[in-house]
Order: C-alpha cells, then structure tokens, then sequence
C-alpha cells in the first residue's frame, strides 16, 4: 500500500505526454516510475494505441502494471504471472460504422477513413490512402466495403475541409454516443470507437480490479481522447504544458512539457514530499 496522502492508482497517456516527440522514453522517466511502483502504486499506461502495438507500448511503460489501449476498448492486465490477461476487448460492428460513416459524409463531405481490425503485433490499418498520415508503413490501401466486412476496434477519419477539432465537434453532433464514441488524439484524424468505450471506462475496468476508488486515482494526459479520464479521475488532473487546451482547461496542475519529461518531475515531486 501506498504510504497516506499518495494516490492508490497512477494512469498516464503515452504519446504526447510520457513519451517525447523523439518517439523516446527518458531512462529518467523510466526510474522515476520504477520507483512509484516500489512506493506500493500501480501504473497504468493508458493509450489510444490499439493491442497491434502492445510491444511497444510495453517497452515504452515498462513499469505499467495495466495496459488501457484503444481509447480504452483492450484493458490489459499484465500483472498476472501466467501472462497478460486480457479484461476488456469491445469491437464496433462493420455495419454500424458504415452507417456513422454514411452519416457523417452526408453532413461534412468526403472523408478518409482508415480502420483498425487486427490485434497482432505491428499489423497494418487498412483503408484509403491519406498522406497526412504519420504511419504509412503500418498501412494497406484496401477498398471500404472490404474494410467494413467485419468487426473493428476503431476507425480513423479526416476531411481536407475541416480542422480536426471542428470536424470533432461536428461528428459529435451527427453521431449519438450510443452508436459510437468520437474523440481525437492529436493525429489529424478523428477516432471512431464503440459506444461506451473512453479511457474512463477503460481505467474504471482497472480500478474495479483493484479495488481503487476514483478519489484515489491521479491521470495525465494532453488530447482530447484524455478528457473523460480526466473528468472521471479524483486525487489529481495533470496536463504536460503542451497539451490541447481542453486538457489544460480541466487539469487541476500543470507540469513540464512531454519533451522536458514533465510527468517523471512530477512524480518525483509527489515521492519527495
């Protein structure tokens, strides 16, 4: 157990916020959270990564005891000696999102969509070409009625004629929450999840397992896909100080950019006092 006035669970958002713009973990960060789980406090790496980029998630937390990936759609625990075992893995029917797809372009035009279907490790996104596109090795152009034949662990859109926090907002019109979950993470693209599935609901998965309190969780984070865990979160909001400014918006602190590894000096704040 953590020693009083130290929270009893600690999530962190990787891209953007632990890992800096180098696609880097400082061995500094990586210390510092060695030392928070010898204080008795789980770690959780909470990404919108999907389960195809586990092995790098888990190079870049060593320290994570959890895994929340896909927005929170595949909890992970990786605690169990038997090996990771899997908490939660929803998937969004082919149909409905050809319909929320449908929905959209019918309101804001044309869209590229790419889709995340497959789970094993470093498998490609298929979809349309697009290049603003960050990943083109992890990519395959494949025809969309191909691509929505089966279930998906989210989908990726963007319009040249939207910025992606207008066309986020306008999707969030279109698209009720019980037919899909829409947020962004920085990308370029929004993100389309299952209904239900936010990094909230993941680390709620996490937090059930062990017991945890909300009022004992502390999160950081920097995009907008981190809001709902940050609304949800009790002991502490952390925003690096290059985050969106609807992270900032809700951060009870702010602390160093992702690139002056910000979450590491916090914590090694937060053990020192």
């Amino acid at each position: 157990m953590p020693r009083p006035g130290l929270p009893k669970l600690i999530a962190t958002d990787l891209d953007g916020t632990l890992v800096r713009s180098d696609d880097t973990v400082s061995e500094f960060t990586h210390e510092v959270l060695d030392r928070v789980r010898a204080a008795g406090i789980p770690i959780v790496g909470a990404t919108g990564r999907g389960p195809r980029l586990a092995e790098l998630t888990r190079n870049d937390i060593r320290a994570a005891d959890f895994l929340v990936m896909a927005g929170g759609g595949r909890v992970v625990d990786q605690s169990d000696p038997a090996g990771p075992a899997v908490l939660r893995d929803e998937r969004l029917p082919g149909e409905v999102l050809a319909g929320v797809i449908a929905d959209l372009e019918a309101q804001v035009g044309p869209l590229t969509v790419m889709v995340e279907a497959l789970d094993s490790p470093d498998s490609p996104l298929w979809g349309d070409y697009d290049p603003a596109w960050r990943y083109p090795d992890r990519f395959e152009q494949r025809a969309r009625a191909e691509c929505l034949q089966g279930e998906v662990i989210k989908a990726f859109a963007r319009t040249v004629d939207h910025d992606v926090d207008a066309l986020l907002a306008a999707a969030r019109q279109i698209v009720s929450p019980e037919r899909a979950s829409i947020t962004q993470a920085g990308l370029g693209f929004v993100e389309i999840c299952p209904p239900g599935v936010d990094k909230a609901t993941g680390l709620m998965v996490v937090a059930e397992a062990l017991g945890v309190d909300r009022a004992e969780v502390l999160v950081f984070g920097d995009m907008p896909n981190d809001i709902p865990m940050f609304e949800w979160a009790g002991w502490g909001r952390v925003a690096v100080s290059n985050a969106h400014p609807s992270v900032r918006r809700l951060a009870d602190e702010v602390t160093l950019r992702n690139d002056d590894d910000g979450v590491a000096v916090y914590l090694d704040r937060l053990l020192s006092r």
